[in-house]
């Protein structure tokens, strides 16, 4: 175990002690959600989700034949309690076309329609990304 971890540890052990005696009990658990992360090829999907679960991004594997797995997106909405679109901001034209007609086919669809989304507009440090601005003026 790293040095940095055994710190986190330590430290985080010092909280649970610290909200045990001064409040009373341990700290309350975090809520959990179940999400799905939809986007094209190369959006960026597989990178947020392991940074969002602390891996390392040196250990992460890109997935492959996401295009072919479009249509059994909607395998998974059901339970889902809100949905993250991963947009490739520095994609080309007709790949924005494609995300948005995506999008628009799950912001319809009967288990989304009324769940919260999060449109993350990904890759912004790229030389070709769009800002959020010039993404709603084109539409």
């Amino acid at each position: 175990m790293s040095d940095l971890r055994i710190t986190e540890a330590f430290l985080y052990m010092d909280y649970l002690c610290f909200r045990a005696l001064c409040c009373k009990g341990p700290p309350p658990a975090r809520p959990e959600y179940d999400l799905v992360c939809i986007g094209l090829t190369g959006s960026g999907k597989t990178s947020l989700l392991s940074k969002l679960c602390s891996e390392s991004p040196e250990e992460v594997v890109s997935t492959t034949g996401a295009d072919n797995i479009r249509k059994y997106w909607s395998r998974y909405y059901q339970g889902s309690q809100g949905v993250i679109f991963v947009l490739d901001s520095a994609s080309s034209e007709d790949d924005l076309e494609t995300a948005r007609n995506e999008l628009h086919s799950a912001l319809q669809h009967p288990q989304l329609c009324t769940l919260p989304f999060l449109i993350l507009a990904n890759h912004q440090d790229k030389p070709a990304a769009r800002s959020v601005q010039e993404k709603i003026q084109d539409r």
